[in-house]
Formats: C-alpha cells, structure tokens, sequence
C-alpha cells in the first residue's frame, strides 16, 4: 500500500493539478455516466488553481505519494468570516480506494477546528462513495437541488421583475447590502467573494441584483462564463418569483451558451418557471454541513466556482 503525506498547493504544482482534476472528472463521469463531464482539454481546468489562488491563495491541500512525490489528491477550502466551505475534491484515477480524499477531508475539518467553525458543501447526490465519505465524518444533508441547464437564445430572455422591482449589474455600492441580505437569508458571510466578482479578473465573472421601490435589494445573483466553467450563482433571493427573475436576467450575460444552475427542489413555482423556459435537469446535488447550521429562509443559488458558500 503507497504512503501519502499533506502539503499546500505551490504555484509551479498548477499543470498537474489541472491534470488530475480533468483525469479524475471524465474517468468518473465516462464510467458512471457514459460521457465526459469536460469536453476541453486539461488546460481548461487550470481555472481552479489560477482563480482559487488569486480568491484565497494557500488554502489547496493536496496528498502527496510519499515514494514518489506524485500528487495524488487535490481539495481546495474557502475560509470565510461564518464557516469554511470545502471546493472540489479529486482523487487521481491511479490512487482511487486509497484513503486519499478522506486523508485530505481530515485535514481540511482540522483547520476548520482550529477556527472554531462549521464546514459546509455541496456534493453529488448520485455519487454514493461522495456522500459516504462526508456522511461517515459527520456531515449532514441539508437542502437537495437539480441542476438545470439551456441553450441561452441569442436574445437572452425577458427579466419579468414583478412590478417596482429593477434588475440591472450590482455595483460596489452594492456590496453592503449584498453582504446584509446574504447574512439575513443564508446566515452566511463571504463579502470577499463579491468583491473579487465585480473586480472581475480575466473578464469572466458577472454579478446582478434586484432592486426594490424603496432601493432595498431583493436578491442577487452572479454567474462566470469561462472554458473551464459556465455556470450560474452564487446568489440569493427574497422569494421565488425574484429569484426566477435573477435566473432569466442572468442567462442574458450567457447567449449561445449552456450555463448550469442549482435549483432548490422544493420551491415548486421556481422549478416550474425554469421548466416554462425550457430548462433540462441534469444532474442532482445536496447540500451537507459538519457543524452549526441555521436553515436558509430565502431562495439560495450555490455554485461550484466558486464553492465557498
């Protein structure tokens, strides 16, 4: 049995982590699904060490075999202000049934210790070895989403904000109230992250909101478009008829494209208005917390780039 020891990410580790991470995703997904999840080459997963670096820089552990030096498993983590979110986790194909991912997870809920905070993720809910490696550390399910997914038309789609209510780009100025109303519904805290989107390095990020009569925001929702990643959220809504509006308004920023997005399975009229426009499941996901949690009160929108929520 090879030997493995934990260590951060450093930058000249990049191309292999991008390696491992497109290995380890299209062996899963071509035996368990019968496709490949990334159509691009490895270089497309380079996202994750260049944005997560710049996002919060020294928090990638990887496993590394100890003989040999090669890294066999890489988790990146988000410390933030209320918990600490746990990213992708990738074990490379050659050390699979190792006790790589569950060395790496012990040290991530290590450090979340040290901080005297909460760990929270979002898994596949069809991956039972996934949740048996989270359930098994004490993580409990929290909330079950499906992911949708369109071809965005070349005209986008009509926002259809109820009436008193405006939809257009968050700015700075926002942030305040983004970070309130996030705290408010989701009882978490990542203002970092709102400011790295609207900073928007390497042009790929986007973020909106819904502003009310009296200026008060409704809900916000951002989104980043890039070869490694085509997705909607992180966000946060009052109700579901601003969180359909957010969604519709969002897919503007993403014609001719196919973003995915994570729906809350029991909100039924937001189902149903991503259905109306001709949205397409395509895969299920949970949410799961080892530690304090206070159940969300609004509509949220996880993502998986970034994973910190």
């Amino acid at each position: 049995m090879p030997t493995f020891e934990t260590r951060l990410m450093q930058a000249g580790d990049w191309d292999e982590v991008a390696r491992l991470i497109h290995a380890s995703l299209n062996l899963w997904y071509e035996k368990n699904r019968g496709y490949r999840l990334v159509s691009g080459g490895w270089e497309t997963m380079r996202l994750f060490p260049r944005v997560y670096e710049d996002l919060d820089p020294g928090c990638c552990v990887m496993a590394v075999e100890t003989s040999s030096g090669r890294i066999a498993g890489v988790c990146f983590f988000h410390p933030r202000p209320t918990h600490v979110a746990l990213g992708i986790m990738n074990t490379h194909p050659d050390f699979f049934g190792n006790g790589v991912a569950s060395l790496m997870l012990r040290h991530i809920i290590g450090d979340a210790k040290r901080r005297g905070l909460p760990v929270r993720l979002v898994s596949a809910a069809t991956n039972v070895d996934s949740f048996s490696l989270y359930n098994k550390a004490g993580f409990v399910p929290t909330r079950f989403f499906q992911d949708m997914t369109l071809r965005v038309p070349e005209n986008g789609f009509d926002v259809a904000a109820p009436q008193g209510w405006t939809f257009r780009d968050a700015t700075a100025g926002d942030i305040p109230q983004i970070v309130a109303l996030e705290r408010e519904l989701a009882h978490i805290e990542r203002e970092k992250d709102y400011h790295f989107f609207l900073r928007n390095p390497g042009g790929i990020w986007h973020m909106s909101v819904l502003v009310g009569p009296d200026g008060g925001l409704g809900g916000f929702l951002a989104s980043v478009n890039d070869p490694g990643s085509n997705m909607l959220g992180p966000g946060v809504a009052r109700n579901e008829e601003l969180a359909a509006a957010l969604v519709r308004g969002e897919l503007g920023f993403h014609r001719g494209c196919s973003p995915v997005w994570l729906v809350p399975s029991e909100s039924r009229r937001l189902v149903d208005a991503m259905y109306a426009i001709g949205a397409k499941n395509c895969e299920l996901h949970i949410t799961q917390v080892l530690g304090n949690y206070t159940r969300e009160t609004g509509i949220v929108f996880p993502t998986f780039m970034p994973e910190t929520g």
